[in-house]
């Protein structure tokens, strides 16, 4: 078969897989069964900034303990590639579908810009492979659906890429709300802040590349485009596509996320928020971006809580993240910066509203409680591989991390439209107005 035709024969078949998935869907294929000395077979689609840090993350457990290897790697960008197959000694290929067609890849790991991740996670879950998909899980609320009915229906272990969520802080904190610490949960709240010269996310553009170039100059800037609008070849949505809604949500995506799911799994269970209203602007950047550099939200939840969310990529300075509630509040980061480790969280009692019986379980001093210190990534990265044999839920599920995503998609959409959004979570939507509570 000439490549011609074959690229055409695997855009055909890609098209009637996705359009089997709103009408008669073919039964999934199942994967290989893995067992306790196999090794899994990993593919990598995505060799950006993130994606090659995953892969030498997973190649050096892989190194450790003989658990894994990266059998296949894949980017639009022909140079990306080649680096990535020299440094993992494996097949490279500029198709994904490639990477997913390999009856012998177990799973994969997305690292892709945000527009792709679930179209990818979804075809990936049809072919029997489980998946590895970084954060944002996905660009819109109709993907969140989607990716939650596909990973039921075909039991694929899915863990979603903010491995600050493998943190211990949030377990402990978990437990300490379950327990009756805090009381009635009345407010949550945190930011993320950046400042540079150059401003968020204008990466390096190499000026020798594009889609018209040759050799590992070459970028398939069609393939790239994908779902998203077309475009003419334009290197700054390439290389700096966080700055555009087509591909990102910006600062509610890259970095909110990081914040609203761990904050689920702090919570009793994790929560789709039932309002939500979103503002900010281009204070500082001012160099063609369509996203904020400086953006907040407020959600409320029907179970009767806020949270609130404060960012800046022109200032540094972090509000601390914690979880009020009516009879204590739990400091969860108390220098503010969500990804960087820390070595204990505080439970501050509300001395003036705690009874005996509380009094009694918890004190009503301020305690520091210990954090077990580890390395995050590893652990997160560890936690699906062990999950792919023993077919567990893994720390980030899908579930889980809806509950986020649909957060920081409605606030991008509530920025954007300029009005307050509801969620309907019976019908799975966002709506203009308030759905009725059961």
């Amino acid at each position: 078969m000439s490549e011609s035709n074959r690229r055409h024969f695997l855009m055909s078949t890609t098209a009637l897989g996705l359009a089997g998935r709103t009408l008669a869907r073919t039964r999934p294929a199942q994967g290989r069964v893995i067992g306790a000395n196999d090794r899994i077979n990993l593919g990598v689609i995505g060799m950006g900034g993130r994606g090659s840090y995953l892969a030498r993350v997973f190649a050096k457990i892989g190194a450790q303990n003989n658990s894994c290897q990266i059998v296949a790697v894949c980017d639009v960008y022909q140079k990306r590639l080649n680096a990535a197959k020299e440094a993992h000694k494996c097949d490279g290929y500029l198709d994904y579908r490639e990477v997913l067609n390999r009856n012998d890849v177990d799973a994969v790991i997305i690292a892709t810009p945000d527009h792709w991740h679930a179209r990818m996670a979804l075809e990936a879950m049809d072919r029997g492979k489980d998946v590895y998909l970084e954060k944002p899980m996905c660009h819109t609320i109709e993907e969140v659906r989607q990716l939650i009915n596909t990973v039921r229906e075909t039991k694929r272990v899915l863990q979603v890429g903010s491995q600050t969520t493998s943190g211990d802080q949030w377990w402990k904190a978990k437990k300490l709300i379950a327990d009756g610490a805090i009381g009635p949960m009345i407010m949550s709240q945190g930011s993320y802040h950046r400042n540079s010269r150059e401003g968020e996310w204008n990466w390096k553009i190499d000026p020798e590349a594009g889609p018209d170039k040759s050799g590992e100059n070459y970028i398939d800037w069609k393939m790239w485009l994908g779902p998203a609008p077309k475009r003419p070849w334009d290197p700054d949505r390439f290389f700096r596509f966080r700055k555009y809604w087509d591909y990102s949500g910006g600062i509610a995506t890259d970095l909110f996320f990081h914040v609203a799911a761990p904050l689920n799994i702090c919570w009793n269970r994790p929560q789709y928020p039932y309002k939500v209203m979103a503002g900010g602007t281009i204070s500082v950047f001012k160099d063609g971006r369509e996203v904020p550099d400086t953006f907040h939200l407020i959600a409320e939840y029907a179970q009767g809580h806020t949270v609130v969310l404060t960012s800046s990529m022109a200032n540094s300075q972090h509000i601390p993240g914690l979880i009020r509630g009516h009879l204590g509040t739990i400091i969860m980061v108390e220098h503010g910066q969500f990804e960087r480790p820390t070595e204990y969280i505080i439970l501050r009692p509300e001395r003036r509203v705690i009874d005996e019986e509380y009094k009694a379980k918890f004190g009503d001093q301020e305690v520091k409680v210990p954090v077990e210190q580890k390395d995050v990534m590893i652990t997160h990265a560890t936690n699906f591989l062990d999950c792919i044999r023993t077919r567990q839920k893994p720390t980030l599920d899908v579930e889980t991390a809806a509950c986020a995503q649909v957060l920081i998609t409605m606030a991008v959409h509530s920025y954007r439209e300029g009005r307050i959004l509801y969620f309907d979570e019976k019908a799975f939507k966002v709506v203009g107005k308030p759905p009725r509570l059961a």
